[in-house]
């Protein structure tokens, strides 16, 4: 798994799972103790030190389920709910048509769609590469702009507007990497 990938899967998990799921545990094990930045491919160590300084599981779901959770949600994670967001129904084809195994659960959520991402990078068939640029350019940048700064604005914890920083400079990071990979 390469630094892409891992980035996919840690903040897809992120978005995609309640804080104090146990599956999270050891990330904000990671995170709590201050291992994650040795891991973290990008240089952003202030705003992991400002995650790792308000990483308590317990006191972010609150916030979680008021941003994410629900029909009266402040953000909604799901793409074809923002201006410029994919239909989930043509998302759930996309991904389908590359192979990838899906639940029932909406295929246009922020968090699966970063995982999608990290899973199509971990296939490392030719084309994947050009799937990747189609999930980001179709179904991913146009509309996370906005679903980021609404987290910035209505996140009640320095946790989550952080999480929407570090989501943004990530997210630029590897359209640009793809970028690089396209011209070569």
């Amino acid at each position: 798994m390469n630094e892409f990938s891992i980035l996919c899967r840690l903040l897809g998990s992120l978005y995609n799972r309640q804080p104090q799921d146990p599956l999270l545990v050891p990330l904000f094990t990671l995170l709590r103790e201050g291992k994650l930045q040795q891991h973290w491919p990008l240089e952003q160590d202030e705003l992991l030190l400002r995650l790792q300084q308000n990483s308590d599981p317990q006191a972010l779901a609150t916030d979680y389920n008021a941003l994410f959770v629900g029909s009266d949600c402040r953000v909604s994670p799901y793409g074809s709910h923002w201006e410029n967001g994919p239909v989930e129904s043509e998302v759930r084809r996309f991904l389908q048509s590359r192979g990838m195994p899906l639940s029932d659960a909406p295929a246009d959520h922020i968090g699966a769609l970063l995982l999608a991402s990290s899973w199509l990078e971990d296939q490392s068939e030719a084309d994947e590469f050009a799937a990747q640029l189609t999930l980001f350019d179709d179904y991913l940048l146009p509309w996370c702009g906005q679903f980021l700064g609404k987290i910035e604005a209505h996140a009640t914890t320095a946790f989550y507007r952080t999480l929407a920083a570090i989501t943004r400079e990530a997210l630029q990071a590897m359209r640009d990497e793809l970028e690089e990979d396209n011209e070569s």
